[in-house]
């Protein structure tokens, strides 16, 4: 991999992580369209935790008061009723789908879950499936001529069967295509939570999530054509962009509709289900021999 393929490669991570359009997909598309090798899972999972330090930084006082009640709860009986103690379990039981599926299908998602017929497929379902998400929780916000507004669900009544179905959907992003975010965040939606509460436990879910398998991935580095410089590179590159992209995201939710999201999914998906089809690429465009 060269230093440029590592700058646009930090780049399309960075400002595609937090979007629900699928980080691991426009990686992968990238190299397609560019005529590149495919940067790889482990390119993948490595240049994640660039983002994923952004997250850290973002949430920085949300995740230390967490962290710090979670920890004292454990022999301070009266903590254990307060939120950030009950959302530091939340996080931990959120995390378990992804850790369990992210070892038993460790060889299809580096391998058949690579093949760009199913990445388009991904775009088109995850676009409805969100742009659902995105209308049911607009009904309940706005009402109508024969609808009250409803009001929607806080963190403060996210429960362990709450944090169990947004860590399933975290679980379906092992797909490239599905995203991270998109799938939480509708799976959030869809349970009545409000955009700004299912957007926050989304970032905060990934974080063991992304920190365990970009950990995971560094000893496979280097196997193939990606080397360690130019992946650190990338993983710099993607954590300043990652955060520029996370305060802008953040804002944007609390009043606008994912809607342009939804039809940039589609779209993107038809276009690949086209060019599949055409034989402008195959569908296993920039795969790497390994």
């Amino acid at each position: 991999m060269s230093w440029f393929e590592s700058l646009i490669l930090g780049l399309v991570q960075g400002l595609t992580e937090f979007l629900p359009i699928s980080s691991s997909a426009h990686l992968r598309l990238t190299a397609a369209f560019a005529g590149w090798e495919d940067p790889g899972a482990a390119f993948t999972a490595i240049t994640q935790i660039g983002t994923e330090a952004a997250v850290l930084i973002y949430f920085r006082k949300d995740i230390a008061r967490i962290v710090s009640t979670w920890f004292r709860s454990l022999y301070t009986k009266a903590l254990r009723s307060d939120q950030d103690a009950k959302m530091g379990w939340l996080v931990i039981v959120g995390s378990i789908p992804i850790g369990v599926l992210g070892i038993t299908l460790k060889d299809q998602i580096e391998g058949p879950f690579r093949d760009l017929r199913v990445t388009a497929t991904m775009l088109v379902v995850m676009g409805v499936v969100l742009g659902i998400a995105d209308r049911l929780a607009a009904r309940d916000e706005e009402g109508g001529r024969h609808r009250a507004i409803r009001e929607r669900k806080t963190l403060r009544e996210l429960g362990v069967k709450d944090g169990l179905i947004f860590g399933l959907c975290q679980a379906m992003a092992l797909v490239p295509g599905v995203s991270r975010s998109g799938a939480t965040i509708s799976g959030g939606l869809l349970m009545g939570f409000t955009r700004e509460a299912a957007a926050r436990y989304s970032f905060l879910l990934a974080i063991p999530a992304v920190l365990a398998s970009g950990g995971m991935e560094l000893k496979d580095l280097g196997e193939g054509h990606v080397s360690w410089g130019p992946t650190i590179f990338a993983t710099v590159i993607a954590f300043v962009v990652g955060y520029a992209v996370i305060a802008w995201f953040m804002k944007f939710i609390s009043s606008k509709s994912f809607m342009p999201f939804v039809v940039y999914r589609i779209l993107l998906g038809i276009l690949l289900f086209v060019l599949v089809g055409m034989g402008v690429l195959s569908p296993h465009a920039a795969e790497s021999a390994g």
